[in-house]
């Protein structure tokens, strides 16, 4: 090699090491960046309640799976309660039936209950909790209605097989994260005579975020959160009170299938939930974003 071919070489060996040195500490101050929001959730509960389209694509399952698995390798306590109503809507379909709804919540027979179950906790609960096992989480499929996780009554006879939520048993919720379990939770609950009821997914993630006094609840949609004007996208509200939330409620700024998502967001945080957020889950590793940069993502509802 002459003099001049090593100069080259050496020049571009340079170069190249600065690259790559410069890289590595831009990752390496965004870490450090990331420390103080690790310090704030250290050892807290996170309830996340992760549904709707955020859940049809693998890959994105993948990423939600991957950011709520490194929320426990950096000392968190995360609990899923996962929906799964376009899965329940497709085999009630491929059974010949139509999916029936008032205001919003499933009209849900005995035979509707038991498919129900059988896309909750037959399919899509024992599934995302493999996926966090492939990311080395030891985690537990669970329904609401195991060991009375959630007792609840019949909320409306017109409803059937529809509950609210009277009792979660968050002695055995506890324990789960004292052993670093994480709960993957159907949100099926217990009935008064040993039956199965149907709980909204939001209503369920409340309830147990509530019954639990914890930190933060997060809500996977596939809306980017809530909007002044939902026609022009430079209007979203980072972040809400519950003041601010029912006077939105009052003038219309709020409406549809966003009002109970927020009136469970207001439970929680009159049960002593801190915070809840919702956010758009189809967006890559929204969790993430959320929870551990400084502006975050999605709209915050606070006290």
């Amino acid at each position: 090699m002459q003099n001049a071919d090593v100069g080259v070489f050496f020049d571009e060996w340079r170069r190249k090491v600065i690259e790559i040195s410069k890289q590595d500490i831009e990752k390496a101050n965004i870490l450090i960046d990331s420390l103080a929001y690790i310090k704030d959730f250290h050892q807290k509960i996170v309830v996340i309640k992760y549904g709707g389209h955020a859940m049809i694509s693998e890959q994105m399952r993948q990423r939600v799976i991957s950011d709520i698995a490194w929320l426990s390798y950096v000392g968190m306590k995360p609990i899923i309660v996962h929906g799964g109503g376009p899965e329940i809507n497709r085999m009630l379909e491929l059974q010949g039936v139509e999916p029936q709804f008032i205001n919003g919540l499933r009209v849900t027979s005995s035979d509707v209950m038991r498919t129900v179950e059988m896309v909750l906790t037959g399919s899509i609960s024992p599934n995302l909790t493999t996926m966090l096992n492939e990311e080395g989480v030891s985690s537990v499929s669970v329904s609401g209605k195991d060991n009375k996780i959630m007792e609840a009554v019949k909320k409306d006879e017109s409803l059937g097989l529809v509950g609210q939520v009277t009792n979660v048993n968050t002695d055995y919720l506890r324990q789960m994260l004292d052993d670093n379990l994480l709960p993957v939770i159907s949100p099926i609950a217990h009935g008064p005579k040993g039956e199965s009821l149907n709980i909204n997914s939001d209503e369920a993630a409340a309830a147990i975020a509530s019954a639990l006094n914890a930190e933060k609840m997060i809500y996977l949609t596939d809306i980017n959160g809530i909007y002044e004007d939902p026609a022009d996208p430079t209007t979203l509200c980072s972040v809400m009170s519950a003041d601010q939330i029912q006077k939105a409620i009052e003038n219309e700024m709020i409406t549809g299938g966003m009002i109970p998502k927020v009136e469970n967001c207001l439970d929680a945080i009159q049960s002593g939930v801190r915070s809840c957020q919702i956010i758009d889950g189809t967006i890559p590793h929204a969790i993430i974003l959320e929870l551990f940069t400084k502006n975050g993502i999605g709209t915050m509802i606070t006290a």
